[in-house]
């Protein structure tokens, strides 16, 4: 299984930005979810896959009717839509108040990505754009299903200071502690700075550095570049060949070196997730919520045919421009 939540501390680094380029090449069908309680962008900036806009109803708003009945992983493919260029995105709220629909269902949520890897009949990661992280926000219910939380932060001191205490403090929350920086502890609390491609290899060290000396538990992944071109030609403001900006090409690297690093541990992890609940079937001693899953899976398979479902292509692919708009177009900074 594979739940990559993408969070922020505080303020704008572009964690939607981050989130938008590496679902874009991502290495096997990804599904882009906007799980951010305070509301979600790409339905303002992005065009849907018929050319027209995104239906702001259809996503995380009109999921919350079915999770409150139990949910199946498949049955997220109903909430989705495509974007023009192929990825495909569970559109988030459109308003912070929207959020109290999905009380109490955010782990429903976060058990339904997780699984969805291992689904029979349409397997997906999940990369949920989680937005700002401080406070109390719901969102952190996620975090316990995922694989791999990824903070995202830029290079100024404020933000690495604060980028560091949050780490420190997910840690604590998710581990009971912080734990060392080679830790396999699931989830792996990770570090994506947004950062300067020609100071980027000296900065992510020192970052690093600080965190281990620090103790918590995180270390930097991977930088992103600051690309504000790219940033436009991803989110449609911009002409240009998106393959070849900076901002795709260190998302590229970064989406390699997670897999390298923790895609077999994810293999693994997804095998013994599926030996554990067989045995529980077996002996009969299911989980509440595996049993609700059961019953909607039953209601689901009597309700839907198989969906045959494309795999996602990882290149970022350019929009076709229509009604004023440029071509490039996936998603929108924030």
């Amino acid at each position: 299984m594979a739940l990559i939540a993408l969070a922020a501390d505080k303020g704008s680094p572009g964690v939607t930005t981050a989130a938008v380029a590496l679902a874009a090449v991502w290495p096997r069908r990804v599904l882009l979810a906007e799980t951010d309680p305070a509301g979600g962008d790409l339905v303002y900036r992005s065009a849907a896959a018929h050319g027209g806009p995104l239906n702001p109803n259809v996503g995380m708003l009109s999921i919350a009717a079915t999770a409150r009945r139990g949910l199946v992983p498949d049955q997220l493919w109903d909430h989705v839509q495509p974007l023009s260029g192929g990825l495909e995105v569970l559109v988030g709220l459109g308003i912070a108040e929207q959020a109290a629909g999905l009380a109490g269902l955010w782990p429903t949520l976060g058990h339904a990505f997780a699984s969805l890897a291992d689904s029979p009949n349409a397997p997906a990661d999940v990369i949920a754009d989680c937005g700002r992280i401080s406070g109390d926000t719901p969102a952190v219910e996620l975090f316990p299903h995922a694989s791999l939380v990824l903070l995202i932060s830029r290079t100024e001191p404020e933000a690495i200071a604060r980028v560091r205490d949050r780490a420190a403090a997910l840690s604590t929350k998710l581990h009971g502690g912080p734990r060392g920086a080679a830790s396999l502890a699931t989830p792996v609390v990770g570090v994506v700075l947004v950062a300067d491609p020609n100071t980027a290899g000296k900065v992510s060290g020192q970052v690093n550095d600080m965190l281990v000396h620090a103790q918590t538990g995180a270390r930097v992944v991977g930088t992103i570049a600051d690309d504000p071109a790219g940033a436009d030609q991803l989110a449609g403001r911009r002409r240009g060949r998106l393959d070849k900006s900076l901002l795709i090409r260190s998302a590229r690297k970064v989406t390699a070196d997670l897999y390298q690093q923790y895609g077999a541990a994810w293999a693994v992890s997804a095998q013994a997730q599926q030996a554990h609940q067989a045995q529980q079937a077996h002996q009969g001693q299911q989980a509440p919520q595996g049993q609700q899953a059961h019953q909607a899976q039953q209601a689901y398979q009597g309700q839907h045919a198989p969906q045959n479902h494309q795999p996602h292509q990882p290149q970022p692919q350019p929009h076709q421009p229509h009604k004023g708009q440029t071509n490039g177009q996936a998603g929108a900074g924030r």
